[in-house]
């Protein structure tokens, strides 16, 4: 088995219902996708690819070195390391520009304007989500949004890099987990693997294809469709050789922004429908997605409902 790869190109021609289908079924059956003729210049995914791994050998490798897990992988003897991830890893936001690297020659211009291409297009998979989900159109951008109008939902970037693990045995590069959110948008290394998805109980690789895009749905996608598309477990394995670059974009609900079914997807009466996902705000749900993020993800739509 591997995950779809799909050509978002052909969502303007001739084979945009197919196309449609592809996205569609994907969602439903492996909450990840690779999209191709993603409609991001190469160029940029070039030179994203490029400042990036100065960036973390100028201002990350040595302090990789000297980290927590590093210290705990060397003390550790025989045994596994069970609470921590062999990644190095930064986030970008709108919010702390000003703290991105000024060392790196061309990071902060190049990542405002992979960052800038990454948001227009996780709106336009959200919009083919609304079309296949006959939802109007704009449905899950405005429901992100919260009552607050538009621009409020949250874009963020975690820029990670994976460094070569001496006992890539007894350390994950990240632990098993799904997504708090909405859509993310995964830039991956073009060479070295780890990604893998869960799928019927398999763990499946994420196969490294040059400038695609990965996608993946996050646990608010799960809602809003009522359960038609499942936010999906994954996990970074620890390698030998090679230092994977891994770039993840999620767009959010506002912390504010109330998330819960879209009437149109529930058929079943309100009583049966909050026994599988209440209505919440994301905020709250944040608060109980921090504490047990490697955890089963249903009793955290349980949790939520009590707060």
């Amino acid at each position: 088995m591997a995950i779809p790869v799909i050509d978002f190109s052909k969502l303007n021609g001739d084979e945009r219902a197919k196309t449609l289908a592809e996205i569609a079924n994907a969602c439903e059956e492996w909450g990840f996708f690779q999209l191709v003729n993603n409609g991001i210049a190469e160029e940029l995914l070039e030179r994203v690819k490029k400042v990036s791994s100065e960036f973390y050998k100028v201002e990350r490798e040595e302090n990789f070195k000297n980290s927590k897990v590093v210290n705990l992988l060397n003390e550790s003897g025989d045994e596994k390391l069970e609470n921590v991830d062999w990644e190095d890893v930064i986030t970008l936001t709108d919010d702390n520009v000003s703290e991105w690297s000024y060392q790196t020659s061309g990071f902060q211009e190049t990542m405002k304007e992979f960052r800038y291409e990454l948001k227009i297009l996780a709106e336009k998979i959200m919009e083919v989500m609304d079309e296949n989900l006959g939802l109007p159109k704009g449905y899950m951008e405005k429901a992100f949004n919260g009552e607050g109008g538009e621009n409020n939902a949250f874009f963020g970037t975690k820029l990670c890099h994976y460094p070569p693990c001496p006992n890539p045995e007894k350390v994950t590069g990240l632990r098993a987990h799904t997504d708090a959110g909405g859509v993310i948008l995964l830039f991956q290394d073009d060479e070295v693997g780890g990604l893998q998805v869960l799928k019927d109980g398999e763990w499946i690789d994420v196969q490294p294809l040059k400038n695609t895009i990965v996608i993946n749905t996050g646990d608010q996608i799960e809602v809003l469709s009522n359960g038609r598309y499942k936010s999906a477990w994954h996990r970074v394995l620890s390698t030998i050789d090679g230092n994977r670059l891994s770039i993840a974009s999620f767009y959010n609900p506002s912390l504010k922004a109330t998330i819960a079914p879209a009437p149109q997807l529930v058929k079943e009466t309100n009583e049966e429908m909050d026994k599988t996902y209440p209505k919440f705000v994301f905020g709250d749900y944040m608060s109980v997605y921090v504490q047990q993020k490697f955890l089963p993800k249903e009793p955290r739509f349980q949790a939520v409902r009590a707060v």
